[in-house]
């Protein structure tokens, strides 16, 4: 069984050694998926929530698990590429690699900021060990990159979108309220209704940290 465990580790960080910031988009989608789960199995499993409610607060927590999802991808995703875009256009650079171009301006000074050049490969054709050094930090600002997306995605754009969200459907549960009650009653069930609807009652205060 380590073994297989062992092996298991050892893909990933092949895979993912030169790009970590591609393996903390997956992680961070996979914890949001896992929370989902956590979310509809309390409501299905809950003892107390009626079939009826059931029905309106799963598909519910869905969508929600479903704006977490499409916008943590999303915003990470824009800061990974938009920064390797950056490193590989010649925008950003480490001092030696600038120092590099400098001495070739007359190769390369048209072609820096341009979509269609790959500093990479320049590189890659005339100076080795400046691709290692250039590859070092543009891995390192990708990965900060990403970080920095999640933050921005998981603590605000996040939250705005499902509170917009919940915002609706609260309304509609709230409209919704006393023909629940009346289902509870004919179902023999002792209603429980609070200020607050049961949506508020089933959130995690956190998701996604970092």
């Amino acid at each position: 069984m380590n073994k297989f465990f062992n092996n298991i580790l050892n893909t990933i960080a092949k895979k993912y050694k030169e790009d970590p910031s591609q393996m903390l988009i997956i992680t961070g989608i996979i914890g949001w998926i896992t929370s989902a789960a956590a979310q509809v199995g309390c409501v299905i499993f809950d003892k107390e929530i009626s079939k009826d409610k059931k029905s309106f607060l799963i598909p519910q927590e869905i969508l929600d698990a479903v704006i977490n999802v499409c916008s943590f991808f999303a915003i990470t995703r824009l800061c990974q590429k938009t920064t390797a875009k950056l490193f590989s256009t010649g925008k950003f650079a480490p001092q030696n690699v600038r120092t590099f171009l400098e001495k070739n301006t007359d190769k390369y000074c048209d072609k820096i900021g341009k979509l269609d050049f790959n500093l990479g490969e320049v590189l890659q054709k005339e100076s080795p060990n400046l691709l290692k050094e250039y590859d070092s930090c543009k891995t390192f600002a990708t990965t900060l990159a990403t970080l920095g997306g999640s933050i921005i995605s998981s603590n605000i754009v996040t939250p705005i979108l499902r509170n917009s969200v919940a915002a609706d459907i609260q309304k509609a549960y709230i409209e919704n309220k006393d023909n629940f009650a009346q289902m509870d009653k004919e179902n023999n069930n002792k209603p429980t209704f609070k200020a607050s609807p049961y949506y508020n009652s089933y959130k995690f205060n956190g998701n996604l940290k970092i």
